[in-house]
């Protein structure tokens, strides 16, 4: 599996904890939408997209199963995020 394209878009709310919104596109033929960009108490995270269930918890619509996998999910958002936060500056 190879990470073929990651887009960023800035979200622009004073205060907010959500950053940004990541679509990342695996091999050129697979995408995953509203991966989140946010920053926690220790420091900026990411959160696949997730669904609310009728008991009021978050589950993850999709995510990596391997932990590498995972690893480079993230270092490709936060990557393309500092990206396009100096293009903004």
């Amino acid at each position: 599996m190879t990470i073929s394209d990651v887009r960023i878009r800035i979200v622009k709310k004073d205060e907010s904890k959500l950053k940004a919104v990541a679509s990342v596109t695996f091999d050129e033929c697979f995408v995953v939408h509203d991966i989140k960009v946010i920053d926690g108490t220790d420091g900026l995270f990411i959160a696949m997209p997730s669904r609310k269930t009728n008991e009021g918890v978050y589950k993850d619509i999709a995510h990596p199963i391997r932990q590498e996998t995972r690893d480079e999910i993230i270092a490709a958002v936060f990557k393309a995020y500092e990206e396009e936060l100096s293009k903004e500056e």
